[in-house]
């Protein structure tokens, strides 16, 4: 009875009983939907491909490669505008970006399951029956139907996002009609990067042989490349084999100072409080007080460097600098750490997030992976008042000694699945676009 009562029973026998309720019972197949192979396949080749992009030169793998833990082991990214991979990318002297990414690139790993109803740090889409397609989005009413998942949502963003991987107006079709607000409807930017794929014929023979309503190259549409998309995403990134799944299962026990940090993770340090359920994550948003680096969300015409979460979707006082809780799987893999990746290394994270107002005030802004920009683009939020009114939303403090941490970065270690960081299809050799894949 391998994903039974019995193997529950087993695990928790090994667990303080104070603590145990909290540990979450083994992952099963019904936690996630079934994904087509063959869509996965394409889905590959599309996720790698750079033809998504307005100028061609950045694909999702530029931020979100395997290499780093499915991000790019930058603070923030550099979309458009960047040369090179993960922490080598710099800026192209010919083109340089004309601004960071404003949040780290966060790990896709297990985002196909189901209980993963909001996505982006601040939430800012998810499933909502009542809205147009099934999902709310910053597209409101104008959100198109045809996605299959809130994952396959989610995937088209980066591409209407000028500093991801549209580019700035007048640089090419993409760039000006996403400057224009053409996203959907014929002739925006979504259909213009439709009849870009359905022109390769390596993808118009494909599309058929997998999507039933689509007969010929003029019935791809923008939520085909999407959901392909979506579906290689869940089979490559589905992560429950780790030795925490295995030790829930009752098929093995964990290092003793695994084990410590597990009692620590469940118990005294409160991690659990968030970080709940078979993902290490409770899907809400919380004010962490973590440091804002880099540009931050405001919106063009604000002249300031800020991050306000939550609160730019709900517009509540609450809400402010609050952030979607992260799944803990494999993070062990995938620094920097923090909604700007502000934090290099993980035992710094954990003592930092245990004492936020200290940790705010020690912050050291050399830890971060931030390659050169030709121009100043705010790095570290160095006003008081605003590092204030962040510091004042977390107003917390865990004790926790140096063992503690070193106990807790051990439990989190058994977070890393080998199977999910390797993948199930990896990198392909070559793309149907013609152009280079990103390795």
């Amino acid at each position: 009875m391998r994903n039974g009562i019995a193997a529950i029973f087993v695990s928790l026998a090994l667990v303080p009983e104070v603590w145990a309720q909290e540990i979450p019972a083994p992952i099963t197949d019904a936690a996630y939907a079934p994904v087509d192979p063959a869509e996965a396949a394409l889905g590959q080749l599309l996720f790698y491909d750079s033809i998504l992009s307005g100028n061609r030169e950045v694909s999702c793998a530029t931020c979100h490669h395997p290499r780093f833990g499915t991000g790019d082991g930058l603070s923030l990214s550099l979309g458009d505008g960047g040369i090179g991979l993960g922490p080598d990318r710099r800026a192209d002297p010919a083109n340089p970006p004309e601004a960071r990414v404003p949040r780290n690139a966060p790990a896709l790993f297990n985002l196909g399951a189901h209980e993963f109803t909001r996505l982006f740090d601040d939430g800012r889409i998810e499933v909502d029956p009542a809205r147009p397609g099934g999902f709310r989005t910053p597209l409101d009413d104008d959100m198109v139907v045809g996605f299959a998942s809130l994952l396959s949502a989610q995937t088209m963003f980066p591409v209407v996002s000028a500093d991801e991987m549209a580019g700035h107006v007048q640089e090419n079709d993409v760039s000006r009609a996403v400057r224009q607000g053409l996203i959907t409807g014929p002739g925006g930017a979504w259909d213009m990067i439709a009849r870009r794929v359905a022109a390769v014929p390596g993808y118009a023979d494909r599309f058929p042989q997998i999507y039933p309503h689509i007969t010929g190259p003029d019935d791809i549409a923008f939520t085909d490349i999407s959901n392909a998309i979506a579906a290689f995403m869940e089979l490559e990134w589905r992560s429950d084999t780790s030795p925490f799944d295995a030790y829930l299962r009752g098929e093995s026990t964990l290092p003793t100072t695994a084990n410590k940090g597990m009692e620590l993770f469940y118990g005294r340090a409160e991690c659990s409080t968030c970080h709940s359920g078979p993902f290490q994550t409770d899907h809400g948003f919380h004010a962490m007080g973590a440091p804002q680096i880099g540009p931050g969300k405001a919106a063009k015409f604000e002249s300031h460097f800020r991050d306000e979460g939550r609160y730019r979707v709900t517009g509540k006082e609450e809400d402010l600098y609050a952030f979607r809780t992260p799944s803990l799987r494999n993070i062990a893999l995938t620094a920097p750490y923090g909604h700007a990746g502000g934090h290099a290394d993980l035992a710094g994270f954990i003592a930092s997030h245990a004492d936020p107002a200290a940790g705010l005030r020690d912050y050291d802004i050399t830890q971060a992976v931030l390659p050169n920009l030709p121009f100043d683009d705010g790095l570290l939020m160095a006003d008081a008042e605003e590092v204030a009114a962040i510091s004042a939303t977390a107003t917390w403090s865990v004790p926790l000694s140096d063992d503690d941490i070193a106990n807790l970065v051990a439990f989190l270690g058994t977070l890393t699945d080998s199977a999910a960081m390797k993948g199930r299809l990896g990198v392909p050799e070559s793309l149907p676009s013609g152009l280079p894949v990103a390795r």
